[in-house]
């Protein structure tokens, strides 16, 4: 998985998503393999299930089918590393800005970014929470969740399973 180190993840993106998904980055399994949230005991697949966003659980390798629910995920910075705290805070504010250009070129209705202290670092937002933030991007909502990495030990499963039900329920009110 060292040969993974410093390769990046195509984006499953598309114009006009209900929720655009943004991990932090590339894990080097999920680089290996070439998928999103691919390394095992990672909640992001079963979490989106539980909130209901998807109709039945799908598997890393199936994210192709994202767009068919309405759904997307890029990352803030697409350089695989054994850790997010290998990434600096000037790597992460790039990352933040080039991702505030694709939402603006994607429009999609929400961005969630999943990882809240990168959050607060590539936007500058110390204090954020989880959940809705006040800004927009455009007309793109921002949320900040937890990252469902199974390494994040500050958020139990069912934790993130609420915040994103939260998250569904206010995409199906408003996109």
């Amino acid at each position: 998985m060292l040969a993974a180190r410093g390769k990046g993840v195509p984006d499953v993106i598309a114009p006009g998503l209900r929720v655009l998904f943004c991990g932090i980055n590339p894990g080097l399994y999920t680089a290996a393999v070439g998928h999103h949230f691919a390394r095992p005991g990672n909640r992001f697949w079963p979490a989106i299930h539980r909130a209901g966003f998807t109709p039945r659980l799908l598997s890393p390798f199936e994210e192709h089918e994202l767009p068919g629910f309405g759904l997307g995920i890029t990352n803030v910075v697409n350089r695989a590393t054994a850790a997010a705290s290998e990434l600096s805070g000037r790597e992460l504010v790039k990352g933040g800005e080039a991702l505030l250009e694709k939402v603006l070129r994607f429009e999609p209705c929400v961005l969630a970014v999943l990882g809240m202290g990168a959050y607060r670092t590539a936007f500058g937002r110390r204090n954020a929470r989880a959940g809705p933030q006040a800004e927009t991007v455009g007309s793109t909502r921002l949320w900040v969740l937890p990252n469902p990495s199974g390494l994040n030990a500050h958020y139990r499963m069912q934790a993130i399973v609420d915040l994103l039900a939260e998250l569904r329920l206010a995409v199906e009110r408003a996109c």
